[in-house]
């Protein structure tokens, strides 16, 4: 399916267009597509320009390191992630270079990373489904992640596939129309949970 919405306001299809496929095709991602993605999470802003982002990869070019990867994947996720060719696990410094205090916005700014990864892999034509469910300890122990280093996220890139290798219960699901809070479910002013009146006075005008 496309996973393009129908926004409320206007916003720039690169936006609308991402979603997170489930089912993915056996085409491999190329190695310049890749290195794009990972630069434009390089080029992400962070706190102090502090870049607390770190990724592991593998890819079914190397088949031994992508089940590696994969094993760091919980079993809700492993029945339509082993078809992403491509793997990834975002991990977040959870100390501040300059000073070694803690970092209060690490995962934040891995999100953010993460977030420009995302859209230049739409930008390419790429599906990138990303999963809290993994294995964190594993992870630690198999790659020799540091104290002060947290795995945060997984991340399944490729191309979105036909789903006929999936469960009927992940086939309903990559066809689930996207759906999102509205702007007054989050966006306050003056006190919790009041809404904006940027959005009161938005909505009267309308």
């Amino acid at each position: 399916m496309s996973g393009t919405i129908t926004a409320d306001y206007p916003i720039q299809t690169l936006i609308a267009d991402r979603w997170s496929p489930f089912a993915f095709d056996d085409r491999p991602v190329g190695h310049l597509d890749l290195l794009a993605l990972l630069e434009a999470a390089r080029w992400s802003a962070s706190a102090a320009n502090e870049q607390p982002w770190s990724y592991l990869i593998a890819t079914r070019d190397e088949p031994e390191e992508h089940a590696r990867l994969l094993s760091c994947v919980e079993d809700v996720n492993m029945p339509w992630a082993k078809f992403a060719p491509v793997l990834m696990l975002g991990c977040a410094r959870l100390t501040l270079e300059h000073s070694g205090q803690p970092y209060a916005t690490a995962e934040h700014d891995l999100g953010l990373a993460s977030a420009n990864l995302v859209f230049e892999a739409t930008a390419r034509g790429l599906g990138v489904h990303q999963m809290i469910h993994i294995h964190r300890e594993r992870a630690r122990q198999l790659y020799q992640i540091p104290e002060g280093v947290k795995p945060v996220a997984g991340l399944a890139i490729g191309y979105a596939g036909a789903d006929g290798r999936l469960s009927e219960s992940f086939q309903k699901e990559d066809q689930v129309r996207r759906l999102r809070k509205p702007l007054e479910s989050f966006v306050f002013s003056g006190s919790w949970s009041e809404i904006a009146p940027l959005l009161k006075n938005l909505r009267t005008a309308l």
